[in-house]
């Protein structure tokens, strides 16, 4: 993948899809996988996966793994180093504005993603898909069936700065690119629970693509804990993570704890001192992680995409999977006064999960 050229823009396919994190980039071979088939309009060489790479050291390892993947399943892979300077976000653009006004549809893993914004402006795509990129969809539908401007829910309620009055305009434009209309077919390939909206296509992910390849694991008598990001995006107190971290291993006998690929190294050091708790950070996304194996028979985690996604990828294997709230004392003074309705619904909506109630030695 390193120095991988850009493929030239005559090479674009009637689809294009463009993910900026592996998880999303996942969720394509997944919509990809659940569309195949012999009277498919849609097939694996049909498609050109567009990678707007990120800086981030763990996120550009965990694509390069996820690109080869793509490539193995006949998919055309153009690796963009779209923020790798001033002039990258021009210079990408205008290199896939010829391929995104040919294409007769574009998949997206981010709807809220400034750059996936300015690239919805220049399409003219008849179909639109979004993909999961976790949690996230399940706002992006409730903000785009409420009619409201698109904004991540950890910043929901927060003053705007300069750059989002700037940038309004084209967020504005990409919002209604995304609604469903007369002239353009909009669907949301999800495994989170959504509110059907007037127009729009929601179709299941049930993580087909994933139990297919990988698997069934190999199952530990112990418990793992998955790491989230809930202190790096400003919404928990990283001294009430630790200690909420600490209480729940300790609960539940848990040995190892994946970290989320945003945790930084020194929140990680700390728990790892701490908590006792093996620190492991993951090459691919952890549901290919867990289906791979081994896994603990038990898997803990906080309000988290994994909790809707691994009880579908681990179907059948026997694992069970457990989601702890978040106490609201946990949160931090800056976090959005939408965070504790948002996480709470992410658990309370969660399925084939067991139930844990936040952990009240915390609020102490």
């Amino acid at each position: 993948m390193n120095g991988t050229p850009a493929a030239p823009a005559t090479e674009a396919s009637g689809t294009l899809a463009f993910v900026e994190s592996p998880v999303q980039l996942l969720n394509v071979l997944e919509w990809a996988h659940a569309k195949a088939g012999p009277q498919a309009q849609t097939q694996p060489n049909d498609l050109t996966v567009v990678v707007l790479s990120p800086t981030d050291p763990m996120t550009r390892g965990q694509l390069r793994r996820m690109a080869e993947l793509a490539r193995h399943e006949g998919m055309r892979v153009r690796w963009e180093e779209a923020r790798g300077g001033a002039g990258a976000p021009f210079q990408t653009i205008g290199g896939l504005a010829s391929a995104l006004r040919r294409a007769r549809r574009v998949v997206i893993g981010d709807p809220f993603s400034r750059y996936v914004q300015l690239l919805l402006t220049i399409t003219r795509a008849r179909d639109l898909v979004v993909v999961d990129d976790g949690t996230a969809t399940m706002e992006f539908v409730a903000q785009l069936t409420g009619g409201e401007r698109l904004e991540r829910w950890h910043r929901r309620g927060g003053r705007r700065g300069p750059r989002d009055l700037v940038f309004g305009p084209v967020s504005a434009i990409a919002r209604r690119r995304l609604t469903p209309s007369g002239s353009r077919a909009v669907e949301v390939f999800t495994s989170m629970p959504v509110e059907q909206a007037p127009g729009l296509t929601v179709t299941a992910n049930d993580f087909g693509w994933t139990r297919a390849r990988f698997g069934p694991p190999r199952i530990s008598r112990g418990a793992d804990l998955v790491g989230t990001s809930l202190v790096e995006t400003g919404v928990v107190d990283p001294d009430r993570y630790v200690e909420a971290v600490t209480a729940l291993a300790r609960a539940h006998g848990a040995t190892r704890y994946f970290a989320h690929r945003r945790e930084s190294a020194h929140k990680l050091h700390r728990l790892a001192v701490e908590t006792g708790l093996e620190i492991v950070r993951p090459d691919l996304p952890l549901e290919l992680i867990a289906r791979r194996g081994p896994i603990g028979r038990l898997i803990l985690s906080f309000p988290s995409t994994v909790v809707h996604t691994l009880p579908l990828a681990l179907a059948g294997t026997g694992v069970r999977v457990a989601v702890c709230d978040v106490n609201p004392l946990w949160l931090r003074d800056t976090a959005s006064p939408r965070a504790q309705g948002f996480l709470s619904g992410v658990t309370t909506t969660a399925r084939d999960v067991q139930h844990l109630p936040a952990l009240g030695q915390m609020s102490s």
